[in-house]
């Protein structure tokens, strides 16, 4: 077993005891630091991220292989990468990049296969002269995001 897979193991061993919350980035570098990215259904507490990062330390044996360990929760201008975050934004702005064009919309809905944001646009209007604010809603495949980021407003 390689020193990333007894990594993971562990990671997915403490994260049983919290169904909540789910690793997002596991980076493993030539000097061994340790790099894990966590979010959660509703957040990640500190203490979730000391939980697995006890999990993994005292498991791991640093006569073995000396290593650092850094454990956090994914920052919030982190892209979305998993069906599972897009779900737990909904009803939250996003910025979503695709191929052809870049959207700043409302999250509506998000399953397994696309998500559907909505937002009002300003659009010539289709008798006479002037701007109408209409409604808009578009279905996007996950295949189709290069990136999506939440937005934050204060």
């Amino acid at each position: 077993m390689t020193f990333k897979e007894k990594v993971n193991g562990l990671i997915a061993e403490a994260l049983l005891e919290k169904p909540s919350i789910f690793l997002i980035d596991l980076s493993i570098s030539d000097s061994f630091k340790i790099s894990v990215g966590l979010d959660g259904d509703n957040g990640v507490a500190l203490q979730d991220c000391i939980d697995v990062s006890r999990a993994v330390e005292n498991n791991l044996d640093r006569e073995e292989q000396d290593f650092s360990l850094e454990v956090a929760s994914v920052g919030v201008g982190s892209p979305l990468k998993f069906t599972r975050q897009y779900i737990k934004n909904i009803g939250r702005t996003l910025i979503v990049t695709t191929n052809t064009e870049k959207i700043e919309a409302e999250l509506v809905e998000a399953n397994d296969v696309f998500i559907i944001l909505s937002w009002e646009a300003r659009e010539p209007k289709k008798v006479g002269k002037g701007k109408e604010t209409v409604q808009k809603e578009q279905q996007i495949p996950y295949t189709e995001i290069k990136e999506a980021i939440v937005t934050v407003t204060f």
